[in-house]
């Protein structure tokens, strides 16, 4: 055998192995549905936020990915209102600070379900990036956000990096 079709054997095997890889490898990333389509981040780390739709304030909720679940760290709002926490155990550690309350929530989440709308701009930041949620579908419509192991080959061919 040359060393030119060993060269090509060799480099057919590993592009073999590496698409069969990429149907088994799972990783663990954020994933949003909204009408049918689903988008994913490896940000292990994002906020949610929105304008409160009785209020008219901004609201802002701060989630990190543990065990595969969404936990909710903590959330920031500018004035009490309807749903908001209002006993010390809803919250521990509440503050102001640069005119937002800001309680410590420590809660954990298989999934959030959102009803978004143009009315309340529920957007999900990442690091270097805006997401309005409420663009993804129609008004009064459900977005799913949640933590999903998805293989390579599903964050290719399903679904859309955000």
């Amino acid at each position: 055998m040359s060393k030119r079709s060993k060269s090509f054997t060799i480099g057919g095997a590993v592009v073999i192995a590496l698409l069969f890889a990429s149907f088994f490898l799972n990783f663990s990333v954020v994933t949003v549905e909204a009408d049918e389509q689903m988008y994913w981040t490896w940000q292990d780390a994002f906020e949610l936020a929105w304008i409160h739709s009785v209020e008219k304030e901004e609201w802002v909720e701060f989630y990190e990915i543990k065990n595969d679940q969404l936990l909710l760290t903590h959330t920031s709002f500018k004035t009490f209102g309807a749903g908001v926490p209002s006993t010390p155990n809803d919250g521990k550690n509440t503050v102001l600070e640069n005119g937002y309350v800001t309680m410590d929530i420590d809660r954990m989440f298989r999934s959030l379900q959102l009803v978004v709308s143009e009315n309340v701009e529920s957007t999900l930041l990442l690091e270097e990036k805006e997401v309005p949620l409420y663009k993804l579908t129609k008004n009064y419509e459900v977005v799913t956000i949640s933590v999903t192991k998805l293989s390579l080959w599903d964050m290719v061919f399903k679904g859309v990096k955000l």
